[in-house]
């Protein structure tokens, strides 16, 4: 499920609840992964709290835990300021998500069952007949279904969350990807992954995975060109070139 518009909405004022600062947290979340603060541009948090209907205590500390995973940071003299779309950070990410998942496919290869390897496939085969043209939003989000499912399937709930966390902080720029023409590789690099799982080869995984996930500074670097065009030119565009924020969950193949 992508998030919609409609969660960023002003939502009502919430107590000091963990249920109202969760709601808080994954609102302005969804904002920071989909770039609606500009690169560089810094948080006003009055206006912000006003936007949300929230006061500033509670928004303060949503804006904290965000500079602690990456998502914003903080100067002294001007506050929050929004990261920035920096090439090099994001193919460390890349590069860090590569090992990560590495580790990933051989635990699942070791641990999976047959039968969950048999429900991956089908879930792969049934993405295959996602259209071409499909929305680049639909087509990242069963991406991210097909990875997180490995690393449920690893038995490993550390390998869930910290795939989770590097998936959200390159979202807005694998979304761009995916609209740049991804789709055919993706889906028979997924198909080849799961007949190494098959066969239970733990060897052949860990050079799949990297061959997937990799990417040359050089392709980061004009994706996020990319990228920049798109968060200056939305607001005139309209909510059609808005990058769904990333609330895929481990649990969505059945």
């Amino acid at each position: 499920m992508t998030l919609t518009q409609a969660a960023i909405r002003p939502v009502a004022r919430p107590s000091r609840t963990s249920a109202g600062q969760a709601e808080l947290y994954g609102a302005v979340k969804a904002m920071a992964v989909r770039f609606e603060f500009k690169p560089g541009e810094r948080i006003n948090e009055v206006e912000l709290a006003r936007r949300l209907n929230v006061s500033r205590t509670p928004l303060r500390e949503v804006l904290n835990q965000l500079m602690v995973e990456g998502f914003l940071t903080r100067s002294l003299n001007r506050g929050f300021i929004a990261r920035l779309l920096d090439a090099r950070q994001i193919h460390s990410l890349y590069e860090y998500r590569a090992v990560l998942e590495a580790g990933i496919v051989r635990a699942a290869c070791e641990r999976a069952t047959d039968e969950e390897l048999a429900s991956l496939r089908a879930f792969v085969e049934r993405s295959r007949d996602e259209p071409e043209d499909s929305d680049a939003a639909r087509l990242l989000e069963l991406d991210e279904a097909f990875h997180l499912a490995l690393a449920r399937y690893s038995r490993n709930d550390e390998f869930v969350r910290a795939l989770e966390s590097v998936n959200a902080r390159i979202h807005f720029v694998r979304w761009i990807d995916m609209q740049q023409g991804r789709r055919s590789h993706t889906q028979g690099e997924h198909l080849r992954i799961v007949q190494a799982l098959e066969r239970r080869d733990v060897d052949a995984l860990p050079a799949l995975i990297s061959a997937h996930i990799g990417r040359r500074l050089d392709q980061i670097t004009d994706v996020i060109r990319t990228g920049y065009s798109t968060i200056y030119m939305r607001d005139q565009a309209g909510p059609a070139t808005t990058a769904p924020a990333n609330t895929t969950t481990a649990g969505e193949i059945e």
